[in-house]
């Protein structure tokens, strides 16, 4: 796979793919094993990057263009114009059959090769109306966190980009290995891509403080058993109504919603994992029975727990 680096690169877009697929240098973690990743020149010589420093790659676009999964970081807002042999390298990219993905304002140089024309596209929320304007044939969704149309994925920016990164090393090695790189980069629980950006409020109100991340880790410690919005307010030291107005404003979800997200989540988790019944298995992640489990796998992954399993343990 590829990240390109695109002149005056935005330093965090263009860290997160390094660190999620790249994995951490030095004595302390191991290279990534599943992937091989290339950081790839798009303009010619040392790129600069915000607060002075120079950055220089090995690769060139000939490198993104072989890769089979290509990453656009976000790009500079202040008259970045993509160069015309990186647009038409992503367009021969994806034409035989790479994945593209863009991180932010990385959405405007995706959109500028054409890539996203009648696809849904996530993008931050303060360049939607921009991104709108200039390519009007994309359907921009401001409120996602991230989009996966399959061979096209576009995310949100800062902390979405982190989200849709591992969105694909879990759909690519399953939640264990999303899991394993989440922790060592020491990130929350994954979202789900239609979870919203914590956009400006329209009133101009500012948002509540980002405190839930403790009663999030007590609930996902405790998926196996019965669990109400009352009990996690009450953990949270609110009532039911203030907790949900924080929860809808932080997490961008309803805790119900969330809830059944993480227990699909720990299914997925130990049907890869584990040579567990799916009966247990739905215990052990709080969907109560195997039909249940069904119901739930059906609707957010389109598939049955057994196909799931046979897919993931059989690619090992």
């Amino acid at each position: 796979m590829a990240v390109a680096l695109l002149k005056e690169s935005s330093l965090f877009e263009l860290a997160v793919p390094c660190a999620v697929f790249g994995g951490f240098s030095g004595d302390v973690e191991p290279p990534s094993p599943w992937y091989d990743l290339a950081l790839c020149g798009t303009d010619p010589g040392v790129q600069h990057a915000p607060g002075g420093l120079r950055l220089e790659s090995e690769h060139g676009l000939d490198a993104l263009g072989a890769a089979d999964l290509v990453i656009v970081p976000a790009c500079l807002m202040n008259g970045y114009e993509p160069p015309a042999a990186l647009l038409d390298v992503l367009r021969e990219a994806h034409a035989r059959g790479a994945r593209v993905a863009s991180l932010c304002s990385g959405a405007f140089v995706l959109a500028a090769a054409g890539l996203l024309d009648g696809r849904e596209a996530a993008t931050h929320w303060m360049y939607a109306d921009e991104l709108r304007r200039r390519h009007p044939r994309v359907r921009v969704n401001e409120r996602a966190l991230y989009v996966d149309d399959g061979d096209i994925l576009t995310s949100a920016g800062t902390a979405a980009a982190i989200d849709l990164c591992l969105h694909i090393v879990r759909g690519d090695y399953g939640t264990a290995a999303a899991a394993e790189v989440g922790r060592r980069m020491v990130v929350a629980p994954h979202r789900e891509g239609d979870q919203a950006q914590y956009s400006r409020p329209r009133t101009g109100a500012a948002p509540p403080a980002q405190g839930l991340a403790p009663v999030l880790d007590w609930a996902i410690a405790r998926l196996e058993g019965p669990l109400t919005v009352a009990e996690l307010a009450d953990r949270a030291d609110m009532s039911v109504r203030t907790f949900e107005r924080h929860f809808a404003r932080e997490v961008g979800t309803t805790p119900l919603k969330w809830l059944n997200q993480q227990r699909v989540a720990r299914a997925r988790e130990l049907l890869e994992t584990t040579d567990l019944l799916v009966d247990t298995i739905a215990e052990r992640s709080g969907l109560g029975t195997g039909d249940a489990l069904r119901l739930h796998f059906r609707r957010t992954l389109g598939t049955t727990p057994a196909a799931y399993r046979r897919t993931y343990r059989g690619a090992r």
